[in-house]
Order: C-alpha cells, then structure tokens, then sequence
C-alpha cells in the first residue's frame, strides 16, 4: 500500500528525495526547493491529454496518457530506485492526483517503498500562502546603508558563522538596482522566490531574529511578502558605511566580474536618464567607453546612489546601532558583540 503524507509532516523525514512528477515548465515556474524534476508528460504531451480532456473525454484523455507513458515506466522505474539509496522518497504532481499516484502505483509494485504527498504542489503552496499572511514569529534586523558598503558581503560572512542572515538578493537572482540583473541569469517566479524564502525562515526558525539587508518592496522581478516586508520596517535598524574609495574598488571587484560587463552596464544606463539626463548620461558613458572605471562608478554613485537612498556615510543617532566598515573584522565583531549582547537578550526577556 502506497504510503500518504501530509505536507506539514515532511520534516519528519530524514534527508527525503522529493519527485516532482509534473512537467518541466511546470517545474520551472515553481516546485518544492530541493526536488527533483521526474515528468510523467513533458510539456507538449501535456497539453495534447489537456485538449483532449477539454474537447473529448476524460476516458479518451486518460488512455492517451496511459499510451504516451507506458514506454516510458521501465526508465523511470530505473530512475527511481537509483534515488531510493539516497534517501526516502517523496512523489507529487499539482493536487496529488493521477499523474503521482499511477507512478507510485508501479514503483510500489516493484518492492521500491515510497511516499505520495497528499494534496501535492498545492498544499506546499497552500501552506506558504498560509505563513505569508500572518504575523512573523521572530524580529527582523535590517542592514541600512548606500551602495557597495558591503552588506551583502557582511549577510553571507555573518550565516556562514552561524547567525541567522537571508541575502534576500540571492535568493530573488537580483542585486536590488538598474544593474542589478547584470550576469545573474532569469529570475525566479514570485512562487518560488516565496518558497525559498519560505524555506530560509524554516531553517533558521529556532532563532528568534533575522538579519537580512534593506531592500524595497520589489526585488528585481519579485516582490516581498507584505507580512515579511512589514516586519523589515519595524525591525531593528542598523547604520551600516565604508569610505568612497573602499566601496568603488568593492563595486568593480564585483560588476567587472561579470562576462560582457562593459556591454551591459551601457545599456542599462539608458534607464538612468529620465533621472540624470541626458548630458550626464553621457558623460558616464564616455567615461565608461575610456576605460575610466574608478571615475565612472564614483560618480555614479555620489551622483546616483547616494542621492537615491539617501543613507548617513558617518555615524548617526538616528539609528539603534552603526557600523564602519573600513575595518571588516573590526565591524564584524561589533556587529555580532552587539547581536549576542542586546538583540538575542532583549527579545528573549
């Protein structure tokens, strides 16, 4: 028999290999992070059984899909148990209905165990929709400061030590600006950019805050759930600066990077003019096409960014804590002095 389980309970499973039986697009358009793409149908054979269940019959549809499949069960079967060694196995499709239940039927009938998830993609989603629209359970500490001060660089040194840090930016494929998609590929859907984050809340749920950096509502092609971005706004706000000279050399370590990063800067200062005009556009594309890198992005940011958000680059009370960053180790260990001292105590008490 065939085991059922419920979304909720699939943290009970150790290390478990969720299947993902729908086609690829839509995998692609959002899955359960971590699963693992097994189409029963690809994309066009998917909408063939689609138009005939609409224009004939369900009956005819169903036999039309038990031939397209049928040659294909052995490989997948094959798949299948080679998964099985890494872990237990988990099925879905959308609503947990034919698609997952008549590979799960074969699979158990070759002595392979396996696990079919109740209510499929739809509960998962269900469940994030569910936890997107109360109150968070845990405070929000927010890193506020102009751009290339290094607070993205501070999130990840900051979680790969153990503190509860979200890059908010990797996970929207998008670093929050006019060239913020610049080398980073396609975006994520808003599905699945909630369920990553969803995910990231999940695992860091035994500690009660998050450090994530300032960002706006929208994120490249995303946007923040209100609950979460809420929770940014009435968090803990923390100053966060470094000198000029330290956040250029930041910023073209970074974008000079990027494969064709001269062809693409060009093109997205277009999207600069209706806000600089068109003679400092120009300007900064000369300078671009010159070479004269150090200048073009010093400019651009005391000329652009800056004035954009508009952040103190010196100490300020206006803020609960602040950082300077000209001295990385020397901020890192304020930063985590000050989060182990007040933050974790005051929320805790």
């Amino acid at each position: 028999m065939i085991k059922e389980i419920k979304v909720e309970d699939l943290k009970s499973l150790e290390h478990p290999i969720l299947i993902d039986v729908r086609s690829e697009g839509e995998f692609a358009e959002a899955t359960i992070p971590g699963s693992i793409n097994l189409p029963l149908f690809d994309n066009k054979e998917r909408a063939e059984i689609g138009t005939i269940y609409t224009q004939s019959s369900p009956i005819l549809a169903r036999e039309q899909g038990l031939r397209i499949v049928s040659p294909k069960l052995p490989d997948l079967v094959k798949t299948v148990e080679k998964l099985s060694r890494e872990g237990p196995l988990v099925l879905f499709c959308w609503r947990g209905g034919m698609r997952s239940k008549s590979l799960a039927t074969v699979v158990e009938l070759m002595g392979i165990p396996i696990y079919r998830l109740q209510g499929g993609y739809k509960a998962y989603r269900n469940q994030i929709v569910d936890y997107f629209q109360n109150k968070l359970p845990f405070q929000v500490v927010v890193l506020r400061g102009n751009t290339g001060v290094g607070k993205t660089e501070l999130l990840r040194q900051l979680r790969a030590e153990g503190y509860p840090a979200i890059d908010l930016e990797k996970l929207a494929n998008n670093r929050g600006s006019v060239f913020g998609a610049m080398g980073l590929g396609d975006p994520p859907s808003q599905k699945k950019f909630e369920g990553l984050l969803y995910e990231e809340l999940e695992l860091l749920s035994d500690f009660p805050y998050i450090i994530v950096e300032c960002e706006s509502k929208r994120i490249g092609r995303v946007t923040l759930p209100t609950n979460f971005f809420t929770a940014m706004q009435d968090g803990i706000q923390i100053l966060h600066y470094d000198s000029l000279e330290n956040r250029v050399q930041r910023l073209l370590n970074e974008y000079t990077a990027v494969p064709n990063a001269l062809q693409e800067i060009d093109i997205a200062l277009e999207r600069l003019i209706k806000t600089l005009g068109h003679v400092k556009v120009r300007e900064l594309r000369d300078l671009l096409e010159t070479n004269c890198l150090d200048v073009f992005t010093e400019r651009l940011l005391v000329e652009y960014y800056d004035k954009l958000y508009a952040y103190p680059n010196e100490p300020s009370s206006e803020y609960t804590f602040y950082l300077n960053y000209e001295d990385p180790v020397k901020a890192s260990r304020e930063l985590k002095g000050y989060l182990d001292e007040k933050v974790s105590p005051k929320i805790n008490s």
